[in-house]
């Protein structure tokens, strides 16, 4: 068993040494996934490594596989291996993160800032070699409410896109393409603003805004141009802010393709802001809509975003082994 306090040694000679847990999310990307379980089983066969695959057939099932994963984990003293989008990816974690399991990662979502940003191969077989020579770090993660993020959580405008985006990926097919011709359309029919008072350590404010939303991962920070002050505070042990102020639709689609253009921290309606706990409040509502690495979740205010006090014990790979973002 793992405990919660789990050393760098039991962890270190699971990733080593234990059998691979793999979490397969089938419906995840656009790779055929009999295909790329054959890659993975001949990869791991070779190398003599210990190795099961647990199937996601449907996304209801998806807490249940990884919890039965995670126990398989600990009573073997194995690695939990996630492989699917960050929202699979983020369920798993979720299973993983107070086992003390060590979690290994095979990025095949459309944006993949988690692995990305850990340097992980985007190629199966290469994501799998990998794996087997990888480090185990110790790695940050946000949470609201309890409830895990390893990329960003956000409310109002941001979850609306997500969803939006997901009910057309389902119409025409996953792409980035899609996910822009989405967002222009949800953009269109946005009208709401929130009204939100926050706390951190050193004020309190209140804003209207259309979306807060909470990084805590520099990669996607800096691609859309945001501070490089707050991309550079989630890699020193922070989560970074951003709150859009009270504007009409073209400004929104301003902001949009200042983020495609990596831009938006030059936008003069954009605040950002780092910091360790935040505590929302929306006015007058009980609860609302929380988008956690683009999984949808109606939570209870007030919202408390925090780093987690315990970190993610992640494979990362050997540097021979790491594709750096160009």
């Amino acid at each position: 068993m793992f405990p919660s306090d789990t050393p760098v040694a039991s962890v270190t000679n699971a990733a080593r040494r234990g059998a691979f847990f793999v979490v397969i999310n089938v419906s995840s990307g656009r790779r055929d996934s009999t295909e790329q379980q054959a890659v993975i089983a001949r990869v791991y066969e070779e190398a003599g490594r210990a190795f099961e695959f647990l199937r996601i057939e449907q996304p209801a099932q998806t807490d249940d596989v990884a919890r039965r994963a995670v126990a398989l984990a600990q009573t073997r003293q194995g690695v939990v291996v996630a492989a699917g989008g960050d929202g699979t990816i983020n369920a798993v974690a979720r299973a993983v993160h107070r086992s003390g399991a060590p979690l290994g990662v095979f990025p095949q979502g459309t944006f993949n800032y988690f692995g990305r940003a850990h340097a992980i191969p985007q190629d199966t077989e290469a994501t799998a070699r990998a794996l087997l020579g990888a480090s185990v770090v110790p790695v940050q993660v946000g949470q609201v409410n309890g409830r895990l993020f390893l990329v960003n959580a956000s409310l109002g405008l941001y979850p609306q896109l997500l969803e939006d985006r997901e009910a057309w990926k389902e119409q025409l097919g996953r792409s980035r393409f899609v996910a822009l011709l989405s967002g222009i359309a949800t953009l269109l029919q946005s009208r709401k603003q929130l009204r939100l008072q926050i706390e951190s350590a050193d004020r309190t404010l209140a804003v209207r805004t259309p979306t807060l939303f909470v990084g805590n991962n520099h990669l996607q920070l800096a691609q859309v141009g945001i501070d490089e002050q707050q991309a550079d505070a989630v890699e020193q042990g922070q989560l970074a802010g951003i709150v859009v102020r009270p504007i009409g639709t073209l400004a929104l689609f301003g902001l949009l393709i200042r983020g495609l253009l990596g831009q938006l921290g030059e936008a003069h309606n954009i605040d950002s802001f780092s910091f360790h706990r935040l505590t929302v409040t929306p006015k007058g509502v009980k609860r609302i809509k929380v988008a956690t690495d683009g999984e949808i979740a109606w939570m209870h205010t007030p919202l408390v975003f925090e780093v987690a006090p315990q970190p993610l014990w992640l494979l990362v790979p050997a540097p021979a082994d790491r594709v750096e973002v160009a």
